[in-house]
């Protein structure tokens, strides 16, 4: 018995040095974001001021107060906001700041040791740790797009959470937190650092998420199951247009209230968060083919997305 006792002391010892060395690096780089209808957290990830944060946090402002754990208070600007992926990139003046090192995501494995550091409640420098408890989920959007390999983890997260870094057992940042099911105990959701970095380049070369656009409204909508058997259809389901804007690519390219699309740019379209997907920066500017149901029949048409 005295042997296992040890043994547990032992583990025990370990999970605390690997904690206490995850905050001990990240710990310093981890800001309050203040804005008079409340806040969250953000991390700074270069020594001269740029930090992560979410776009629900910083909302609509353009300024916001950033204060470090170190006492300091700093005028923060927002840089860039996307919705879409709920990041926002705010910055401070100053040089030598603490900054924290940004993982991968990508190789992230169920179970793995994570910490999340934030504000929660207003309590400041909040240090939870947990594991990862699933990869690849997708969580819907402020604007109604779904985020896709969302991290779910089992780290204890609450309101004012939001915008802060969840570390690996090697101090690196692998995601940014972002929502928590409410009522529910451990499951936390965040999005991951791979899709932070893109996002970001984004942000603070352009002051956005640069993405395609169609010029039409749609909806998912079933497939008439004789149709889809007379030209052998595998999927159930496509884009219903909707509503096409005038001078548009979508009108540009010949399409209808009323007409479904099937699948674009090789791609097929079981319903309109594909098409939410299709239309990343690469689109703008690109011919992509479309298949086309009109009535009964299927028609090839090319769209042209712009940004």
């Amino acid at each position: 018995m005295v042997r296992f006792a040890s043994e547990d002391e032992e583990l025990l010892d370990a999970y605390s040095r690997a904690v206490t060395s995850v905050v001990d690096a990240v710990g310093p780089a981890v800001a309050r974001v203040i804005l008079p209808r409340g806040g969250g957290s953000g991390v700074l990830f270069t020594p001269d001021g740029y930090l992560l944060t979410n776009a629900h946090v910083v909302g609509r402002a353009r300024a916001v107060e950033v204060a470090l754990p170190d006492g300091s208070s700093h005028d923060g600007s927002v840089v860039g906001s996307d919705p879409a992926t709920d990041l926002a990139v705010v910055h401070i003046e100053g040089s030598h700041l603490p900054a924290a090192e940004l993982g991968e995501s990508a190789k992230l494995r169920v179970g793995q040791l994570v910490v999340a550091i934030g504000n929660p409640l207003g309590f400041s420098s909040t240090v939870s740790a947990g594991v990862v408890s699933a990869l690849g989920r997708t969580l819907r959007a402020q604007d109604g797009r779904l985020m896709d390999g969302i991290i779910q983890s089992d780290v204890a997260l609450n309101p004012g959470n939001s915008g802060g870094p969840l570390v690996d057992g090697r101090a690196r940042v692998v995601g940014i937190t972002t929502a928590v099911i409410l009522g529910a105990q451990g499951i936390g959701f965040s999005v991951p650092i791979d899709t932070a970095r893109r996002v970001l380049a984004e942000l603070m070369q352009h002051g956005r998420v640069r993405r395609g656009v169609l010029g039409l409204a749609a909806q998912t909508r079933p497939l008439d199951r004789r149709i889809a058997r007379h030209h052998g259809l595998a999927q159930k389901s496509g884009v219903e247009v909707m509503e096409v804007q005038p001078s548009k690519p979508a009108a540009q390219a010949g399409l209808r209230a009323g007409d479904i699309l099937l699948s674009m740019d090789g791609v097929t379209l079981p319903g309109v968060d594909e098409v939410h997907r299709l239309l990343g920066a690469s689109s703008i500017g690109r011919a992509m083919p479309c298949k086309v149901l009109r009535g009964a029949k299927i028609l090839e048409l090319t769209v042209t997305p712009v940004e």
